[in-house]
């Protein structure tokens, strides 16, 4: 077990990318989380980390050796919620990052807190690029690719987008048959809220992408007011469909061309390599799979 704890060091060392925040994160002093890595690369007889007055960075040993590492530890901690789980209530905090967007999932994130009463969620709406880690997140539920090499995914679920106005808007404007209607229309757009971009209308026929520069008549930061303005016949826009569902199913909105539109959105949960599923997250991230989609 003294190996392994100087494994788990190795591990966190590698992770905050220096002696003194690895130290802030085991609760030791600096010089032992020193002394600890100086031991196992003697034992080793390799480099593992790159060292200067500015920076630490892992020498291409450390790299494969912290890969290994992040793997052996993973098993025994699965093989130890394993044994222990049926033992184990699922309870306690749970801090979960979601995207902005995130609002309009709350149905199956109340539905969660009706179902695990004992764990209590610290909930972080945002879009901006949060370090897992770092900001200490159990689980972070976001759209798009995986590329943080430090993190397990599952895939929770596919969406797509559904270009949406409302009746009175296209009784008053005409309703678009083909994607070059749009340039007739008042286009309101969704602006990715890190890069300031706007979020592209996945338009496209017989498979092939379309590149249309639409009118912008309005732009916002979150779905919300788009979805309000759309309503109430301020013009056209392009959302996710979960965020439009309900009001085009109660006859608020009215979704047009979904032939030329793509299906390309995806949720994923993220929670770090180095960490089991403990019950909390497990089932966190069950529930969300089963539920986030539902119907």
């Amino acid at each position: 077990m003294d190996k392994l704890g100087t494994l788990g060091i190795f591990v966190q060392t590698a992770e905050a990318g220096s002696f003194v925040a690895a130290s802030h994160r085991l609760g030791l002093s600096g010089s032992a989380v020193g002394k600890a890595i100086g031991r196992l690369e003697r034992e080793l007889g390799v480099r593992l980390f790159h060292r200067s007055t500015r920076s630490m960075t892992l020498t291409e040993e450390g790299s494969f050796f912290l890969d290994t590492c992040r793997k052996i530890l993973s098993d025994l901690d699965a093989a130890q919620a394993q044994l222990s789980k049926s033992h184990n209530t699922p309870r306690g905090v749970l801090r979960v990052s979601f995207p902005l967007t995130g609002m309009l999932l709350m149905p199956a994130i109340s539905a969660f807190m009706r179902t695990f009463p004992d764990i209590k969620l610290d909930l972080d709406f945002t879009d901006r690029l949060v370090d897992v880690i770092e900001e200490g997140f159990d689980a972070v539920v976001r759209t798009g690719d995986v590329r943080d090499t430090r993190l397990m995914s599952r895939k929770l679920g596919v969406f797509r987008h559904r270009i949406v106005a409302s009746p009175d808007y296209l009784n008053e404007r005409g309703t678009p048959q083909v994607p070059e209607d749009l340039l007739l229309h008042h286009c309101m757009h969704h602006r990715y809220a890190n890069s300031g971009k706007l979020e592209p209308w996945p338009l496209t026929r017989q498979g092939k992408e379309l590149r249309i520069s639409l009118p912008t008549t309005t732009v916002a930061s979150t779905l919300e007011p788009l979805i309000h303005l759309a309503e109430r016949g301020f013009g056209i826009t392009c959302l996710p469909s979960f965020a439009v569902d309900t009001q085009i199913a109660d006859g608020k909105l009215t979704a047009v061309l979904d032939d030329f539109t793509a299906e390309a959105g995806i949720f994923r949960v993220l929670w770090p390599t180095s960490r089991y599923l403990s019950p909390k997250i497990r089932v966190f991230v069950d529930f969300m799979a089963d539920n986030l989609f539902a119907g």
